[in-house]
């Protein structure tokens, strides 16, 4: 035949539309305004219908400011979840919500309209913090729906929308109800520059450079002590206890010197000076200020020691020994300065000891008028007065710098302090809500296992929780006290539900509107309201019962699943557990998630000062959605998640061979008619059926990862399906079959059929993950279709090898093996430029037994699978080159002496140069041939 001949028309060439580029930063925003233009939410909802739920409930993120990596982890994990259920056959719906009380709100209003009470009243300052927190809302509404993060955007729910606020005080009025509430002046978490108490979630820590004191408390009667000690020999000089601390300021509030009953105590002589220490602490404070020799003078157990009376360094009265198991050795000195105004620990000894507190420190954190020596100052710039007077009286033993951790506001970034408030408390022993949360805690899922061990540390050891702040913009504390008792209003119950109404109808500035005559009628005069507003933790941590039962979607089913960051252990989940305990004696959710945080390539926290902040804009405008999505999914959320550019670039790599993958079974899938040419499945060949059943044993353990959250593990199961089991096998082989026999062939259609099949499964496989490739994708398969991927569940139609069959899965797994041997030889031949491309190479297959046997089933199929233009089997024995990496095994490559097929390109059986092979002609000529196996 002639040179001239174009034998392309005459081939079955891949062809669709699909684009070869993603160009996904390009074509995503179409795809959104598509699905919300033809109300995708409300379809999935119609779809799911009837079905056993799954409810993911949203925990909401803060109304300020633009989103970041983490929030952006945080809804791409949570839409992932709600896709895999639905596409599992649950009813998963997803509610939106945004958390928008609370003092960062106020900071940014004050900042634009100033405080409340000067250029604006209070009113107007609320109103302003309310259009506030709806634009930042909508800012980081846009942003999540660009993530492709699928809701019901167009009713979030909020917690200032007035039937929540109304809900919160419900949920508020409740807890009253079951007795879990009280007033106390107790030492909390207090930002000197919110001028308001900080729940344990506000605080985070950073270190810090204090000074590290030693201080001496003289005896008040040193023969009363030195009998208490049953003294070897008097010794000389004055008789002091010492303690420790890094805060020299609490010195002044001083009440009392804690030690453990259990503990030795020593009166030791350092020099003119008699000092009473821990017996284990001697020698490591002996160091630290100086001393190299000392003397024991006498020993007692601490327990001998309770109530001796000690004079504090500088004010004029008795501080006593008191006892208390919070006391270590883990450094210091064994004798704990007690301090009642400012310390957990110290309050609680004190207040077994009937001991008050000082109630020196104003809310400006300055000590207040009439405190002595210190009236007026801050108390960090106390600091130096206090070490000042000490070292004027004599009683300053040691000054040094430590560098330590300390409690910072999480807003602020400034050092917070312990100090003692009039507060309202959800107490932990009250009604054993400490115990009853543990109980609940063991009945909940947590993922990873971790998270359970962790929650139950921070429960165990959690201080009672401060539930007011003295804050303008938040949900009221809509409690009415007695004026002089103090105590609550006898209809507590019904006025909270007054109220709650009240504020149904007008938010929560019908509380501050209220004239207390409107519901106490003449009692008014003897009640006053609280002025304080609820911790914002409250907020979020009572939509179990403020939000959630109120949505239809849920059919009024409680949550399934609770999902955040890990901080939100002693945040979230821990609010939400309290509360839920609280008010309904069971936790809130059946299952917690829980992610990690983002850090940089080099394991470093993100953070503007290194400048190595990435943000989910930035990725998106580079890369597009779906590849932010596949990193999440990529990524194991159970630790630290890095990403970085360079990560991000390999995750555009993968992404790019489930595309091409994609790409491959819809251009073969060119011509082909569900309805007129699928195959039935004991027609197929053997290999099609094959790659079918592979695509099923990929489901399930595909389905299996989603149900367990595993999304890493999906991926790396897509992967290999894609690269190995498809792209570097089935696909590989298929090609010659798909484009030189007949288009209408059983050959053809078989394969086509296996195509389809896999096609159809592929895409509800990513998704959950690749949405928007899953929707471009899902538009290309042929066949009628429901109009989203999103409404299917995953595909039914795959098919399993029967285990009887002559080739069933783990012959061709051994194939498979065969075949690498081959490719690897092959890639050998390729280097030692012996052959170019594999259809010049013909291979000779020493074989044993075993291969020999399974390498026979193929006949002529052989060259086929092994993509070559000949193969041969032989005996193992008659090898004439070394086995190779598979033991069995001995492959020999030449290249091909025969004439290229110029439409095939096998060398065969071509008479001469651009001629056709056998083969060729036939499928020319339109008799097509029907091949038995590839």
């Amino acid at each position: 035949m002639s040179e001239q001949v174009d034998y392309k028309n005459t081939l079955n060439l891949p062809e669709t539309g699909f684009p070869m580029r993603g160009d996904l930063a390009k074509r995503e925003p179409a795809m959104l305004k598509n699905w919300y233009d033809k109300n995708l939410y409300g379809k999935i909802r119609q779809a799911g219908k009837g079905k056993k739920t799954f409810i993911l409930h949203d925990g909401p993120p803060y109304a300020n400011g633009t989103i970041h990596i983490g929030h952006a982890v945080n809804k791409i994990l949570k839409d992932m979840i709600v896709k895999s259920k639905t596409s599992l056959g649950y009813d998963s719906p997803y509610i939106p919500g945004w958390d928008c009380h609370g003092l960062p709100i106020e900071l940014k209003v004050e900042a634009l309209v100033g405080k409340p009470n000067q250029k604006v009243t209070a009113a107007e300052f609320r109103e302003e913090c309310r259009k506030y927190a709806r634009e930042q809302v909508e800012g980081q509404k846009k942003d999540f729906i660009r993530l492709g993060v699928i809701g019901d955007w167009d009713n979030p729910y909020l917690t200032m929308n007035f039937t929540t606020e109304a809900n919160i005080i419900r949920a508020f009025g409740k807890a009253v109800a079951n007795g879990h509430l009280y007033k106390g002046a107790k030492p909390v978490y207090w930002c000197l520059d919110c001028a308001s108490s900080l729940s344990e979630a506000e605080v985070e820590y950073e270190d810090k450079t204090s000074p590290s004191i030693y201080v001496k408390f003289p005896a008040a009667d040193e023969s009363t002590v030195e009998k208490a000690f049953n003294l070897n020999e008097k010794g000389s000089g004055k008789l002091s206890a010492v303690i420790w601390t890094t805060t020299p300021w609490t010195i002044p509030s001083n009440k009392a010197i804690a030690l453990n009953a259990e503990f030795d105590y020593q009166v030791v002589q350092f020099g003119d000076e008699r000092l009473i220490l821990a017996k284990e602490l001697v020698e490591s404070v002996a160091k630290a200020i100086g001393v190299e020799n000392w003397k024991v003078l006498g020993s007692t157990k601490g327990s001998e020691l309770e109530l001796l009376p000690f004079n504090h360094p500088f004010y004029a009265y008795q501080v006593p020994f008191i006892l208390g198991e919070h006391v270590t050795l883990d450094g210091g000195t064994g004798l704990v300065h007690t301090a009642p105004d400012h310390g957990q620990d110290d309050y609680v000894i004190a207040r077994q000891y009937d001991i008050g507190m000082a109630g020196l420190v104003g809310n400006d954190g300055k000590f207040i008028s009439t405190t002595e020596f210190f009236a007026g100052l801050g108390v960090f710039e106390a600091n130096g007065k206090v070490l000042e007077k000490l070292q004027e009286v004599g009683a300053l033993l040691k000054l040094e710098k430590i560098r330590h951790s300390y409690p910072y506001c999480w807003r602020h970034k400034t050092p917070v302090i312990f100090r003692a408030t009039p507060q309202w408390f959800i107490g932990m022993e009250v009604k054993g809500l400490r115990q009853q949360a543990l109980s609940e805690i063991k009945k909940v899922r947590w993922i990873p296992d971790w998270g359970q061990a962790r929650i139950e540390k921070m429960v165990e050891n959690r201080p009672d929780w401060c539930i007011s702040r003295q804050r303008t913009w938040g949900v009221p504390v809509a409690l009415f006290i007695h004026n002089e008792t103090e105590q609550l209003h006898p209809r507590t119950q019904e006025l909270i539900e007054q109220v709650a109404k009240l504020v149904e109808q007008k938010g929560i500035q019908a509380w501050w509107d209220l004239d207390p005559k409107d519901l106490l009628g003449d009692d008014a005069a003897n009640y006053h309201k609280v002025p304080d507003t609820l911790d914002v933790w409250f907020d979020s941590g009572s939509t179990y019962s403020s939000v959630a039962p109120f949505r239809p979607e849920f059919h009024g089913n409680e949550p399934d699943m609770y999902l955040e960051g890990s901080d939100q252990h002693r945040g979230w989940f821990m609010s939400s557990l309290m509360l839920s305990t609280a008010t309904d004696n069971k936790a809130p959710y059946k299952q917690v998630l829980t992610h990690g945080f983002t850090v940089d390539g080099q394991g470093r926290k993100m953070s503007k000062s290194i400048g190595n902040i990435v943000t989910p804009q930035q990725v998106i405008d580079k890369f597009g959605s779906d590849i932010l999505r596949l990193w999440v999914a990529a990524t194991d959320y159970t630790g630290e998640m890095t990403v970085s550019d360079e990560i991000l670039k390999r995750t555009a790599d993968s992404y790019r061979r489930i595309r091409n993958t994609a790409r491959f079974l819809l251009a073969n899938l060119n011509g082909f008619e569900p309805t007129r040419d699928l195959v039935k499945p004991e027609e197929m060949i053997s290999l099609d059926r094959w790659a079918v059943d592979c695509a099923l044993q990929a489901q399930n353990e595909i389905k299996d990862s989603y149900d367990n959250y595993q999304f890493h593990a999906v991926v790396q199961r897509l992967m290999k399906f894609c690269s190995i089991e498809m792209g570097s096998f089935y696909l590989d082989i298929i090609k010659d079959r798909q484009y030189t026999t007949k288009a209408d062939s059983l050959a053809r259609r078989s394969c086509q059929t296996a195509l389809w099949h896999i096609a159809e499964a592929l895409v509800r496989w990513i998704a959950p993950i690749l949405s928007f490739t899953a929707d471009e994708i899902w538009h290309y398969i042929p066949g009628e279709r429901s109009e989203f991927v999103f409404t299917e569940e995953f595909y039914d139609g795959l098919f399993a090898l029967d285990s009887n069959e002559q080739f069933d899965d783990a012959y061709w797994q051994q194939i498979l093996t065969v075949r690498d041997e081959i490719n690897r030889v092959l890639e050998t031949a390729r280097n030692d430029k012996i052959i170019g491309g594999g259809l010049e190479a013909e291979v000779t297959i020493f074989a044993n037994d075993e291969y020999a046997r399974l390498l026979a089933k193929l006949g002529n199929e052989l060259r086929f699978v092994t993509i070559t233009s000949k193969a041969d089997v032989k005996p193992l024995a008659a090898a004439d080159v070394a086995e190779g990496e598979v033991k069995g095994l001995a492959i020999k490559v030449i290249h091909s002496a025969n004439h290229k097929c110029p439409r095939c390109w096998h060398y065969s059986d071509s008479p001469t140069e651009n001629t056709l092979c056998s083969r060729c002609e036939e499928n020319v000529n339109g008799n097509g041939e029907v091949r038995k196996f590839a």
